[in-house]
């Protein structure tokens, strides 16, 4: 079995990543690792505090978000988010999912706030890319790696609304369009914008000093350059530390626009491990970390998501596995993975945050070979499980 400190030195010294942070936390007991360089120049080596585009990592701390609100009363799971949403009152859906976008039928019900957070809204990507309703989506749903192309909120919503939905609310899992509406919902709801919100409820409280939907210029010395894989492999530079993040995009993305470092999302980590609170300081009830961190699929709608899935579940912002079909699959496990090469992890059953954040971004939805040799290396190393953890009781849920 690779150590952690091997894995990370043997992909940077291939030329499979520039450089690398790796995290794993066992309670008080963290060990890092980092490897190469922020850049493929080698200008300055990678540090603890290196900051990273996190991508999709962004989406467990918006669906925390969402369930803040939720337990003030400003939004309820069961309500339909057409009251902040009213773009999406009267959703059509394609007669099937392999129909025309011209044929189609009203939504069976309305869209609730709980379909937002268990990414069964209706809209979202399946494992069949080439669907009509798909290819619609795509020309709204861009890629989230590239923000500053995206619009307002209000334009985006108004352009989601004209695409047909894929399958009815409820019917279906589909990955991403679900958390940048939770992003919107959590706007309109609070009445601030997500960056400001976030930054008070969540980044303030736990100490995420430097996690934000920009990086100043102060930072950006402490900022990675990204890339993606080049045919050979080697990267291929895609943006630079004063790019696309040197300023706020008009779109403020709940599903992948946050900028954070290793150490920042461990905060937040360890608030889930700790059932909602930090520091003394309660964010979320046990009852909103349990929904988070619990599957919400039947074993019909994870099968119908192995591209993503592969045969995981799905809680509130993160996949939960529910089966050992790898050695770092341990039912409860919660987490996910970002498309810029990064990944994040809690394993409530031993305590454990395991967190990998690369600069090259994942050419399709499966785990690069990097991020499974992370996750082998942390579940060859983890801890003695802890029978009735603060997670424990709610680690799965019957299908």
């Amino acid at each position: 079995m690779n150590t952690l400190r091997e894995t990370l030195h043997r992909y940077v010294d291939e030329g499979t990543v520039p450089g690398a942070v790796g995290l794993v936390a066992h309670g008080d007991d963290v060990e890092v690792v980092t490897a190469g360089s922020l850049d493929t120049g080698g200008t300055a080596p990678m540090a603890r505090d290196s900051l990273f585009r996190v991508a999709s990592l962004t989406k467990p701390v918006t669906a925390a978000a969402v369930l803040m609100l939720v337990e003030e009363g400003r939004l309820a799971l069961d309500a339909p988010v057409e009251r902040w949403l009213p773009e999406l009152a009267k959703p059509n859906v394609v007669r099937t999912p392999d129909a025309p976008v011209e044929d189609v039928v009203p939504a069976a019900r309305p869209i609730t706030v709980e379909d937002l957070l268990s990414s069964r809204t209706g809209w979202g990507f399946p494992d069949d890319f080439s669907l009509p309703a798909v290819r619609a989506l795509f020309t709204v749903q861009k890629d989230g790696r590239a923000l500053q192309d995206w619009p307002d909120p209000d334009t985006w919503l108004a352009l989601l609304a004209r695409v047909p939905m894929l399958h009815h609310p409820g019917d279906a899992w589909l990955y991403g369009t679900s958390s940048d509406l939770q992003g919107i919902l959590v706007a309109r709801a609070s009445g601030r914008t997500l960056p400001d919100f976030l930054a008070e409820r969540v980044f303030e409280p736990l100490g995420m000093k430097d996690t934000a939907f920009e990086v100043p210029e102060a930072k950006r010395h402490r900022f990675t350059s990204s890339y993606t894989p080049s045919p050979d492999g080697t990267p291929e530079p895609a943006d630079t530390p004063d790019g696309l993040w040197s300023r706020r995009p008009r779109f403020h993305s709940g599903g992948g626009g946050l900028v954070s470092t290793a150490d920042d999302w461990l905060a937040f980590a360890r608030m889930l491990l700790n059932g909602g609170e930090a520091g003394g300081r309660r964010l979320l009830t046990r009852t909103s970390v349990g929904r988070m961190t619990t599957n919400h699929l039947t074993a019909e709608q994870r099968a119908r998501a192995t591209l993503f899935l592969e045969g995981q579940g799905w809680g509130y912002g993160g996949q939960v596995d529910v089966t050992p079909a790898d050695p770092w699959n341990v039912p409860g496990r919660y987490g996910w993975v970002g498309g810029t090469g990064t990944t994040a992890h809690i394993v409530p059953a031993t305590g454990t945050v395991a967190i990998l954040l690369t600069q090259v971004a994942m050419e399709n939805p499966t785990p690069t070979p990097l991020m499974r040799d992370f996750w082998r290396s942390v579940a060859g190393g983890s801890s003695t499980p802890r029978p009735g953890g603060v997670l424990g009781e709610q680690a799965a849920q019957p299908e």
